[in-house]
């Protein structure tokens, strides 16, 4: 998956969880804190980004970022692993 669809994608599950965020231009700078999204928002947007990536990894790994384009590159790096174990 690209950085711009996990950008979308991010957008969405951020709207899911915060409807006053419907019809934002996510950009990679945006910080969901300055969004408006606490840290249980943040928290409810992570779970939901892994549900839709059907990815398991510990939630402490992706607490790092501090933009959505941080997040979308942590997710990518996430996503490769298991894609590649998947195949074999």
């Amino acid at each position: 998956m690209k950085t711009e669809e996990l950008i979308q994608l991010i957008g969405c599950c951020s709207s899911e969880i915060l409807p006053v965020l419907v019809g934002h231009n996510f950009k990679p700078t945006d910080q969901l804190c300055e969004l408006g999204a606490n840290s249980v928002d943040r928290a409810e947007i992570i779970v939901l980004l892994m549900e839709r990536l059907s990815l398991r990894i510990p939630k402490s790994e992706l607490h790092g970022p501090k933009n959505i384009g941080e997040l979308a590159n942590l997710l990518q790096e996430k996503i490769a692993p298991s894609v590649t174990q998947e195949n074999i």
